[in-house]
């Protein structure tokens, strides 16, 4: 039986498990996919070890930086971001080869691009500066648009939360919500803006998908923004992970 899985720590509920294990009872795929709880990525070496049928791995944090130097070839765009999430496991004879990709920014340039205008859309705030927020800034550089990080403290390339102004919303009015204010439990948290200064042509973006509608969407869209939560990218990263591992 062929087998894929997740590498984090800790794991607590997670989307992929249940999402693959689903899929391969629905297409009679004789596969299984596992989470790899592990404390160090040092522990990598072991699962390798002692599963000779694994084919494919998905990395979440605190590992999607720290597991790069464990591979032996990495793709352009996770080169780029400097960050890996799925990991392709070729077996040559005894040999393991390891390829990383980063399949977050495939999923959310898929996802935000049907919510484009390029008459109005050119800038963009992207909230947060971790892994997600990398990915986020490549796809929408991608797709055309001039991000910049914002972040609660003083950083390079970075602006903070206190500087944005309803000009600067009317200006950057894409803003993806990268950080984990406003899921559940705390579901009564959300990112401080100048909500009041958002329209129709503003985009509210949210990688949160526990709740469906968090605090800084409820805000965005009583003020006519157009809204989004991370569930539909969550998808498309983990179609795209299942065509990295089968080598499309």
């Amino acid at each position: 039986m062929d087998k894929y899985g997740l590498i984090g720590y800790p794991l607590g509920h997670s989307f992929s498990i249940s999402y693959f294990n689903q899929k391969f009872a629905d297409e009679n795929i004789d596969a299984e996919y596992v989470n790899f709880e592990i404390p160090s990525i040092d522990d990598l070496q072991e699962i390798l070890d002692t599963n000779p049928d694994l084919l494919g791995l998905n990395v979440t944090i605190p590992y999607k930086e720290k597991v790069i130097p464990f591979l032996d070839s990495i793709s352009p765009e996770a080169q780029a971001i400097g960050a890996v999430n799925v990991i392709r496991i070729k077996h040559e004879g005894r040999k393991v080869k390891l390829k990383g990709f980063n399949s977050d920014v495939i999923g959310f340039t898929q996802s935000i691009e049907p919510m484009l205008d390029k008459k109005w859309h050119q800038k963009a705030l992207v909230l947060g500066t971790g892994g997600a927020s990398k990915a986020i800034t490549y796809g929408l550089k991608s797709l055309g648009i001039e991000p910049v990080y914002v972040s609660r403290y003083q950083r390079p390339g970075t602006i903070q939360y206190e500087q944005i102004t309803p000009e600067v919303v009317k200006e950057y009015n894409v803003i993806v919500n990268c950080t984990p204010l406003g899921m559940y439990p705390h579901v009564e948290e959300c990112p401080l803006l100048p909500y009041e200064a958002m329209d129709s042509h503003t985009i509210l973006y949210d990688l949160i998908y526990n709740p469906d509608e968090t605090l800084f969407m409820k805000k965005g869209r009583k003020q006519g923004a157009d809204v989004k939560n991370g569930l539909e990218m969550l998808l498309l990263q983990a179609f795209a992970s299942w065509e990295i591992w089968n080598g499309k």
